[in-house]
């Protein structure tokens, strides 16, 4: 697979200086309401983000237990104001949690900058528990938030619905259900930050293919399994703290 030309890993505080905008706001609560849909019962589980995913992840930090991991070439950016929580940086093909620790993942800015996307997900695997789903949010190669380079999804490998699946199910995932979000053109003009509610209304309907996300879960397909390659030999926190 092709990687686009400039596919330099956005920072991770860049990525959190987007959320605090207003266009990063609304990024935000666009995917915590398809989040939401597809995870509404989260009490008591165990949920590990991956890439930048604090601004996704206080949508059930009041009741799951949640834990955010940067990867090393992102570097470590706060949680969002007033939303404390365990994180860490480490190095994202040797995660340092044991086998099965988590009942759902959430990876979010992070295959698409990853260096091997394949074992970036096998790492997932491993750490997500037998009964356990996964959601991954890439940039969808169509729509034009894969070009916006002045936001986190600007940078890396974007996926079409068909490649995100056809990844997650040669690594033992089976794919159980697929969405899209942000048909709001990336700009930065207050006329189009009012008009978002009508173009998310809109734009399923009229152009499905244009969505600037691709967004899957899935779950595991082999019980006790390890997907070819293996687990990561060493695990290695680099950064951490009790709260973020």
């Amino acid at each position: 697979m092709l990687r686009y030309i400039g596919a330099m890993a956005i920072d991770a505080r860049d990525a959190a200086g987007f959320y605090a905008t207003a266009r990063g706001r609304y990024v935000a609560a666009t995917l915590q309401h398809k989040l939401g849909g597809l995870w509404p019962r989260m009490a008591g589980l165990s949920v590990l983000g991956l890439g930048h995913a604090g601004p996704c992840l206080h949508l059930w930090r009041e009741e799951a237990r949640c834990v955010a991991v940067s990867p090393a070439y992102m570097g470590k950016a706060p949680w969002p104001a007033g939303c404390p929580g365990l994180s860490c940086l480490a190095e994202e093909e040797a995660l340092p949690f044991p086998d099965l620790s988590f009942d759902r993942v959430l990876l979010i800015h992070g295959l698409e900058q990853a260096e091997n996307a394949r074992r970036t997900l096998r790492e997932a695997w491993r750490v997500l528990k037998d009964d356990g789903r996964l959601i991954v949010v890439a940039p969808n190669r169509r729509g034009l938030w894969a070009y916006a380079e002045s936001t986190p999804y600007g940078h890396g490998q974007p996926y079409s619905e068909g490649q995100l699946a056809r990844l997650l199910g040669s690594l033992l995932f089976q794919v159980e259900a697929q969405t899209t979000a942000l048909f709001t053109p990336p700009l930065t003009s207050a006329p189009m930050l009012r008009l978002t509610g009508l173009f998310e209304a809109c734009g399923p309907l009229l152009a499905p293919q244009f969505a600037g996300l691709a967004i899957a879960e899935a779950s595991k397909t082999l019980h006790g399994a390890v997907p070819a390659g293996g687990r990561a030999m060493a695990r290695r926190v680099l950064v951490g703290d009790g709260q973020a």
